[in-house]
């Protein structure tokens, strides 16, 4: 689908980290007109009085859900559990959306139980979306009418290990994720009290983690994925560290033919793995404001292990770039339009 006129945005549940990061990057969509944002908590303040780094970028104000015109497309990043509560409302007011939270991400009703401890309220609707991430399912993206966005580990994760796991090279990891304090969302917790939170390497889900659904539903679901959080002291980033133990030997020169055939021609994946220097592997603190994914890799001359390490912004390609990626691919748009940003150094 192409279209010569701006698209009509609106964003459902604006005022957090991720509808932040959406705001910028559809104001600058030279393709979107963005038409409504909604927040409850700040129906009719100032977009620039939330997200203090769009002031006299935008005069919009916040509105509620109450208020919402029709629209081409929606974006919904709403805390989990709420937008399949009213997700009926939301299809009515627009044909297209891309919804960033966890409701519709697994597309079984009973891993959704087993890993979220309920019941789906909509099972019926999980068929209904394509899991968003481009680099697997670029095609299912171009003509689908509903996309969820995929868990920031997930994502991070998921594409370090699908070249391997997909040519059945392994069918094991052990991944150790390394996450910034923006994945807990900006309401303000015990955890995220400065005097608790900084300076923190702190162990919150060493087991049992709900993303390692996601993992299990893209790599298969008889793949052993096990998966320990760490949260650290920077504000944006993943860095996912993940443990591969093959089922065959491969050579570094292996290891660069399956990275390099996948991913050389995705625009947002780089390969980053160099012999000399601090930044010879991926660092997430070089990727924030971007959409890109860095991998590189490492062979263990002593084991049957490969290494592999990935490092993503988790509000970019773990949330609000990786969606305006999904619409752009809907849309017949280039995949980097408005995803143009290529970060900075230093920071």
């Amino acid at each position: 689908m192409t279209t010569n006129r701006k698209l009509r945005i609106s964003i459902i549940g604006g005022s957090g980290y991720g509808g932040g990061e959406l705001i910028r990057l559809l104001l600058g969509h030279p393709h979107a007109d963005l038409h409504q944002v909604t927040s409850e908590r700040f129906a009719g303040k100032p977009v620039g009085r939330v997200h203090p780094n769009l002031r006299k970028v935008t005069s919009l104000r916040f509105c509620s859900v109450s208020e919402l015109s029709g629209c081409d497309v929606l974006f919904l990043s709403l805390p989990h559990g709420h937008a399949v509560k009213r997700f009926d409302h939301f299809r009515a007011v627009a044909p297209r959306i891309i919804d960033l939270s966890a409701d519709f991400r697994l597309d079984d009703a009973e891993s959704y139980e087993k890993w979220y401890g309920h019941p789906h309220p909509r099972p019926a609707l999980l068929k209904e979306f394509v899991y968003g991430i481009p680099e697997i399912n670029r095609s299912a993206i171009r003509h689908a009418h509903y996309v969820t966005g995929a868990g920031c580990n997930a994502t991070a994760s998921l594409l370090a290990l699908r070249p391997i796991f997909k040519r059945g090279l392994a069918d094991q990891s052990v991944i150790e994720v390394k996450a910034g304090s923006s994945e807990g969302g900006n309401r303000a917790t015990d955890a995220s009290h400065h005097p608790e939170r900084s300076g923190a390497v702190r162990s919150y889900k060493p087991t049992g983690h709900r993303h390692v659904a996601e993992m299990l539903q893209e790599l298969g679901r008889d793949s052993k994925i096990l998966f320990s959080a760490t949260s650290i002291g920077m504000v944006r980033g993943i860095l996912a560290t993940c443990h591969v133990f093959l089922n065959q030997a491969l050579t570094e020169k292996d290891v660069w033919k399956i990275y390099r055939d996948d991913y050389s021609r995705e625009p947002f994946i780089r390969i980053v793995k160099e012999k000399t220097g601090i930044f010879r592997y991926p660092e997430p603190k070089l990727l924030s404001g971007t959409n890109y994914c860095d991998i590189g890799f490492e062979i263990d001359p002593h084991h049957d292990r490969l290494v592999v390490i990935s490092a993503i912004d988790n509000l970019m390609k773990g949330a609000a770039g990786q969606a305006v990626q999904a619409f752009n691919i809907m849309h017949g748009f280039a995949e980097n339009t408005a995803l143009g940003f290529t970060g900075l150094h230093p920071v």
